[in-house]
């Protein structure tokens, strides 16, 4: 269950639940599993399995979260991925999957993102 302290203007909830929520990255970043990737003809796959202290993060109900969501809980990993699936039985093991051969065809990235860097 996640606490809130109230800063002394009252405003402070988000502010406090954030400062939280980056101590527990820091700490329990090192415990996160990655697992091999594994393929089949038209994708690569891996699971990342989140620790206990991290866990208290995750959408509630379970849901297929967004690439900014996963990243703000700690995992990293190169571009492309997309979580594609919620294993009910273990909600805390988040499932991956991105084209196969992605960094090869995509060496900066998406198109839209090799768009965007051009830009910059």
């Amino acid at each position: 269950m996640l606490s809130f302290k109230t800063d002394k203007n009252g405003d402070g909830h988000k502010l406090v639940l954030e400062e939280q929520k980056m101590a527990d990255i820091a700490k329990y970043a090192e415990d996160i599993y990655y697992s091999e990737r594994y393929n089949d003809d038209e994708y690569e796959y891996r699971h990342v399995a989140v620790p206990e202290g991290l866990r208290k993060y995750l959408p509630n109900p379970p849901r297929l979260m967004t690439e900014d969501e996963w990243r703000g809980m700690g995992v990293r990993q190169s571009p492309g991925w997309e979580h594609y699936l919620v294993h009910e039985p273990e909600p805390h093991v988040l499932l991956f999957k991105r084209e196969k051969d992605y960094q090869v065809k995509y060496p900066m990235g998406a198109p839209s993102q090799a768009l965007h860097l051009r830009k910059a």
